[in-house]
């Protein structure tokens, strides 16, 4: 393998010193060719000087066309082009003879300086067809799917692997029972699904559930990406699909994986050019997955992010004909998912990992796992022989806001600044009535942020009402309103609060239908012509209900800040003399 790298290497190097060498070598030429242009004589040129008498010496070399001219009162050298020399040097002997005085000088040349002459005129041409070839081999025409088996790599990965995807588990034992005994199905006369699709968010765990199902079948797993079929030069891409299905029929039964097939099984338009490549290419895809004999078990899974993206042709009965949503795991699956994280993991007394669990709604399986890594990377910085509970929260916190900057150096101006900013998201969160209780809020920076104000998580949410987009778009624009308020002025702070309250403003008139004046259609994914069908000025008319629901929410951030302004003041002062208040400290405030 380390050979096999190392030459990757060295065939990268070739192919970058290559295509340098054949930069410098063509501006070397050209260079060459624009210094020659203040020297040359143009053919007419030439033959009107000599009838003028100007020329008085002509240095030829036989067998090339470009000759030296010496003219009369120059002391330069010039350089003529001639189209052949036998009818040249028959012309100027002519000339001589009528009298004018010339000069005629005729070198014989070896054969080596002939062919030195040559290269070097065909040397552009020829690293340019070097370099085509490189690039060609670069691309490759074989196929690039790698295979897991019991005879190179096995995948290793069952489904106890696999947390907090019970029910997808049980979904796709199916197919892992075909894969072993294919005759029992075939014998009662089921078809089991040529294709499966699995969507979800990244980092759910898509690409491991796909390993999984070979590694409790036994059977090769085939990966590829989506991106890897997509190449320059028209046909390559679909050679590319051709030869990954006859692997898999060699090796059958074995599973095809294919990563973010999106890249390449996106609807088809009739474009040209690269577009017209992806729908050859797709095209391949569609016409191998129609190809299997009934006699050949391969089972194709692919994963996407984006499964409105794809072409319907792929979603038919016989190809993609099963698509299962891989979900981002409830509280219960992202417990199994830290237990799994945190086995070789040396974990203290005081780890809680239901707690961490709770806290860490909505994230994936990958961000688990990171919240894990970076746990075990802040416990040997700080030096302790086990991961603690403080090393997992700080671990949830670098993950989600960012690193803590405690070196950044703050002015009390901006200080001041962050603290109402940061109290005035708190305290207008407070008194929504769905929104989170306050976790923690701090004024130390973490990542681009000058501060944050973390949130309970009390329930994972799989459905949000209109009420609660509404008052998180007051809770987004709290800062904004109490900079505004407290201190008459406002700040490039709040510029992500605006952005994400602007987003989730739009796809509440867009994507969810909470608009009375636009209704309830989707035109999140409608194109420019599309959208002219629901009216001329629909865009203005979603502009209008965009602005108006962040105006909406501003005016009562605003209304919230100025009923609550001592609970703001106190809220802002214990952030001043703190940096950091707990959920304790904050409620300590409102109890008074």
């Amino acid at each position: 393998m380390k050979d096999k790298n190392k030459g990757k290497i060295y065939y990268t190097i070739f192919t970058i010193v290559l295509v340098v060498a054949a930069i410098i070598i063509t501006f070397a030429l050209l260079n060459k060719n624009n210094d020659k242009d203040s020297k040359e004589l143009s053919y007419t040129e030439l033959i009107n000087k000599i009838d003028e008498n100007a020329v008085e010496k002509i240095e030829m070399t036989v067998g090339s066309t470009s000759i030296k001219v010496k003219l009369k009162n120059e002391e330069e050298k010039k350089e003529a082009i001639i189209p052949s020399t036998q009818a040249f040097v028959e012309l100027v002997q002519n000339k001589i003879q009528e009298g004018k005085v010339i000069d005629l000088k005729q070198d014989k040349t070896n054969i080596f300086v002939r062919l030195t002459n040559t290269l070097v005129n065909l040397l552009p041409t020829i690293m340019i067809l070097i370099l085509f070839i490189v690039l060609f081999k670069m691309q490759g025409l074989g196929d690039k799917g790698k295979v897991y088996d019991a005879e190179s790599e096995k995948t290793n990965i069952t489904f106890k692997d696999v947390a907090g995807l019970d029910e997808e588990k049980n979904e796709l034992l199916e197919i892992v029972n075909f894969l072993k005994e294919p005759e029992k199905f075939q014998e009662m006369g089921a078809k089991i699904p040529r294709g499966i699709l699995l969507y979800g968010k990244p980092g759910t765990g898509k690409t491991l559930i796909a390993k999984a199902i070979a590694g409790e079948a036994k059977v090769p797993f085939i990966s590829m990406s989506g991106s890897e079929f997509i190449e320059m030069f028209a046909g390559l891409g679909a050679s590319r699909v051709r030869k990954l299905f006859e692997k898999a029929k060699k090796i059958s039964p074995c599973i095809v994986f294919i990563d973010e097939i999106d890249a390449v099984g996106a609807r088809r338009t009739g474009g040209s050019g690269a577009e017209s490549e992806n729908n050859q290419t797709l095209n391949q895809l569609l016409v191998e997955m129609d190809g299997f004999d009934s006699n050949e078990t391969v089972i194709v899974l692919a994963a996407t992010n984006r499964p409105e993206m794809l072409d319907k042709a792929l979603l038919r009965p016989g190809r993609f004909d099963r698509q299962i949503t891989i979900a981002v795991p409830d509280a219960k699956g992202r417990e199994e998912i830290l237990k799994i994280h945190s086995a070789n993991k040396p974990l203290g007394d005081d780890i809680n990992l239901k707690d961490i669990a709770t806290d860490t709604a909505g994230f994936t399986g990958a961000e688990l796992a990171n919240v894990l890594n970076e746990a075990a990377i802040i416990a040997t910085t700080r030096q302790h022989e086990k991961i603690v509970m403080d090393d997992l929260e700080e671990a949830v916190k670098k993950v989600t806001v960012g690193l803590q900057k405690n070196s950044r150096v703050i002015s009390e101006k901006d200080k001041k600044l962050t603290a109402y900013h940061e109290a005035g998201h708190a305290i207008v969160s407070k008194y929504l009535e769905t929104q989170q209780d306050v976790k923690e809020v701090s004024i130390i920076p973490r990542g681009l942020a000058g501060g944050y104000t973390m949130y309970k998580t009390n329930e994972d949410k799989y459905y949000i009402s209109r009420t609660e987009m509404e008052e998180k778009l007051v809770a987004l624009l709290g800062g904004r309103a109490a900079e505004k308020i407290a201190l008459n002025d406002i700040s490039t702070g709040a510029s992500n609060d605006i952005e994400v309250a602007t987003s989730l403003a739009k796809d509440m008139v867009k994507k969810y239908g909470m608009s009375d004046r636009v209704g309830p259609v989707n035109l999140e994914t409608k194109e420019q012509y599309e959208l002219q069908a629901f009216g001329n000025n629909i865009e203005d008319i979603i502009g209008v209900e965009v602005k108006e629901l962040i105006d909406t929410a501003y005016k009562r951030a605003q209304d919230l800040i100025l009923e609550h302004m001592d609970k703001l003041h106190a809220v802002a002062q214990k952030l001043l003399e703190k940096e950091t208040i707990t959920a304790e400290e904050f409620q300590k405030i409102f109890d008074k």
